[in-house]
């Protein structure tokens, strides 16, 4: 049901809770994060002195558009 490009709700009868489908438009944000994983993974391991840091460095790129963000709004805060 989900191949179409639009949204629509299921309604279960024994549950009677709405349940919320989005369908499309999220590959272009997808794309952009993975994009953004692989470059942040590279900088950081590049960038670790040791083992932990390139564990630490990963993890870090997992979060990147967090940290992406918050210096964003550090930036115009100013």
């Amino acid at each position: 049901m989900c191949g179409e490009h639009h949204e629509h709700e299921h309604v279960h009868e024994h549950e009677h809770k709405k349940i919320k489908c989005s369908c499309g438009g999220g590959a272009a944000g997808g794309g952009i994060w993975c994009l953004g994983f692989v470059g942040a993974v590279i900088y950081y391991i590049q960038n670790a002195v040791g083992f932990w840091d390139g564990v630490v460095g990963f993890l870090k790129a997992l979060v990147w558009p967090a940290f992406l963000v918050y210096q964003l709004l550090e930036f115009l805060a100013k």
